[in-house]
């Protein structure tokens, strides 16, 4: 049961002095790593499932392309980041783009 009397949203109020703390330089760095280990992560991903697409790895009929979906995603995410091309990435754009 749901009481009446506490409110069911709250709201923060607006404090510009949070966002002067905030250093954009380094939420830049963060963004540009994570974009680089999903892009690794996505590349990956599509190597697998090219490499796996006329194995029957995980059996045969529809379900297979399923588990091997569901395989090579898992995998991928994983791998983000550990096999070199992230940080190949990362450094080249951090380079360029500053």
């Amino acid at each position: 049961m749901i009481e009446l009397s506490k409110p069911l949203v709250t709201y923060n109020k607006y404090d510009d002095n949070k966002l002067k703390d905030i250093d954009v330089n380094k939420l830049e760095d963060e963004n540009l790593r994570k974009v680089s280990d999903d892009f690794e992560a996505f590349f990956a991903q599509q190597l697998m499932d090219i490499s796996l697409k006329s194995t029957n790895v995980a059996g045969e009929g529809a379900g297979s392309d399923i588990i091997k979906g569901m395989y090579t995603e898992t995998l991928s995410q994983n791998t983000q980041g550990n096999l070199g091309i992230s940080q190949l990435l990362y450094d080249f754009l951090s380079r360029n783009n500053k």
